[in-house]
């Protein structure tokens, strides 16, 4: 996923049309494809398609943070009984919170499995989990970020439904410094499902 950031740099892709007109804007053609959701821009595309660089990544993450692991093997650089210390002693995150985690761009961990639960996700963990990733988003004044279809990719929550919550997510916490948000589509997605993200005073 191409999303590097830094100040002083010129965005690409789409950017340039982004915010010229308010409502729903739909550009043709199946991707990107775009609506405005109150002040902020849905721009959905492809994961080799980034139209534009993001201030934070979110991805889906289990309770213990496995998902987001290392999975290389390394020689340990301290010994066993320490590691196996920390390990005992590792408390789960909460379900529907989110881990950030530094770098540039940001990674915004959402955690909407339990992999001790089955099924290991819950609808009301991504909701909790959408709300908090813009919260977050907002207390940190970033102005766009990339969100995949949580509870999609490692469980089998509906694409139409996680839209479904997307849409109450935005339409329910005020923002004022995201503009944009990156919608990554999943392979096969056919773009019509989007017309889910309208709102009643769009259709």
């Amino acid at each position: 996923m191409n999303t590097e950031t830094g100040p002083g740099k010129k965005e690409c892709g789409i950017d340039d049309r982004v915010g010229e007109k308010p409502g729903l804007k739909l550009i043709r053609g199946n991707y990107p494809y775009e609506i405005t959701i109150g002040s902020v821009d849905i721009v959905a595309a492809p994961d080799n398609r980034p139209p534009f660089r993001v201030d934070a990544v979110a991805a889906e993450e289990d309770t213990f943070l496995v998902m987001s692991a290392d999975r290389r093997v390394h020689d340990p650089k301290e010994p066993l009984i320490k590691i196996m210390t920390r390990v005992i002693e590792t408390r789960p995150k909460a379900p529907g919170s989110v881990c950030v985690k530094g770098g540039s761009p940001l990674r915004f961990l959402a955690v909407v499995h339990d992999l001790n639960e089955e099924p290991t996700w819950r609808e009301e963990w991504i909701a909790s989990a959408l709300d908090a990733i813009f919260k977050e988003a907002e207390r940190r004044g970033l102005g766009s970020i990339a969100l995949p279809f949580l509870g999609t990719l490692h469980g089998s929550l509906d694409k139409e439904r996680f839209l479904v919550l997307l849409r109450s997510a935005l339409e329910k916490i005020p923002v004022s410094h995201l503009k944009r948000v990156w919608l990554v589509v999943p392979g096969k997605t056919r773009s019509k499902i989007l017309g889910i993200l309208k709102t009643e005073s769009q259709e």
